[in-house]
């Protein structure tokens, strides 16, 4: 399995076995997952007769272009948020307080803590005991979401449940909702935040809300899963560290579990938002 060059707009050609382990191969290259991975098949490859006359797989790689909508999406989240009234803005305000101190208290452990501290401090706020989601709250919420789509002219069914957690789950259906997904779910991600800001102002107590369509989240982590078992493996081989493209914290937990038990390897995360990184080193 070899790269055979960069070509134009940072493409790579590689060349395996199989295609499968041709397109495995350029993903850890790029350091991207399956759902941002363009290719183009330069040769299918074949295993000849008894190993006579065979051919390597050869792929043209290269990172999917990123287009320019889901800025507008963004903005008529943003727009349909600011119509809301901030009724507990003067509640939020000590959360925020209590956040900045126990920040602060963090910041005194050794540096190795510290970075993994946000996917740490992350996990403990997602296990904290969550309050019973009152049916007002429900029903803002999908009000809000349905206004929301409907600004961005999207039909769309909604479906409401609480998880195991006690977390209020929506799920959305309708055509084109790969533009409400948007890069790496960022406009997905933008659209929770703001249905939580919604939920935690129409009850007491902390509720999480969680934003899914297409059954993206479940397809996200498990390309996620894939991707780090692939580079730990390419950093086995090669005994130098790996950085991922940066990601938001639960993603980067993802990454953290899925190599957590694996002896060889160790992860961190590097940078500051919304730039931070996961890094893969080698055990020593």
């Amino acid at each position: 399995m070899r790269k055979e060059g960069i070509g134009m707009k940072g493409s790579i050609r590689v060349s395996a076995k199989t295609l499968d382990d041709a397109i495995t191969e350029a993903l850890i290259q790029l350091g991207v997952t399956s759902d941002r991975l363009e290719y183009e098949v330069i040769e299918k490859g074949s295993a000849g007769f008894l190993g006579i006359g065979m051919k390597q797989a050869v792929i043209e790689a290269w990172r999917k272009e990123e287009k320019e909508p889901e800025k507008d999406i963004e903005e008529i989240i943003k727009e349909e948020m600011s119509l809301k009234p901030e009724k507990n803005d003067e509640k939020a305000e000590p959360k925020k307080e209590k956040k900045e101190k126990s920040s602060a208290v963090k910041k005194e452990k050794p540096a190795k803590e510290k970075e993994s501290e946000p996917e740490a401090s992350a996990q403990v706020k997602e296990k904290q005991e969550l309050a019973k989601v009152e049916d007002q709250t429900i029903k803002a919420v999908e009000e809000f979401v349905r206004d929301t789509l409907k600004a961005m002219n999207m039909e769309v069914e909604i479906t409401s449940s609480i998880d195991e957690d006690g977390a209020l789950c929506v799920d959305m259906k309708g055509e084109h909702m790969g533009i409400l997904i948007g890069k790496r779910g960022q406009t997905l991600d933008a659209f929770q935040y703001l249905a939580n800001r919604v939920a935690n102002k129409h009850q007491d107590g902390y509720v999480r809300v969680k934003l899914d369509t297409e059954n993206y989240r479940a397809r996200r982590e498990e390309t996620l899963k894939h991707l780090a078992k692939n580079i730990a493996h390419k950093v086995k081989r090669n005994r130098r560290p790996v950085a991922l493209e940066p990601m938001n914290p639960y993603e980067r937990r993802i990454i953290h579990s899925a190599l957590q038990s694996d002896p060889y390897v160790t992860t961190h995360s590097e940078g500051e938002e919304p730039y931070r990184k996961v890094v893969v080193t080698l055990k020593r």
